[in-house]
């Protein structure tokens, strides 16, 4: 999946596959997970948000989507 670095602090690059509805996260350690079954306005909230990480941990993490560690 290709993925767009983006600008903060805890995430260096992020990816959605529309087809999936999977969204790849880089962590800035290098980590990468992919979250499933993320609709399109929850990938376009991250990507406009102002603090990417904390959007992530509140709108995915906490929302329950699941996700597995693939780097």
């Amino acid at each position: 999946m290709e993925r767009i670095s983006v600008q903060s602090s805890n995430l260096a690059s992020v990816g959605y596959d529309e087809t999936t509805s999977t969204l790849e996260v880089e962590f800035t350690n290098g980590n990468v997970y992919q979250y499933f079954d993320v609709p399109i306005h929850i990938y376009k909230g991250l990507m406009n948000a102002t603090s990417k990480g904390r959007y992530l941990n509140q709108d995915i993490k906490k929302a329950g989507y699941s996700c597995t560690k693939v780097g």
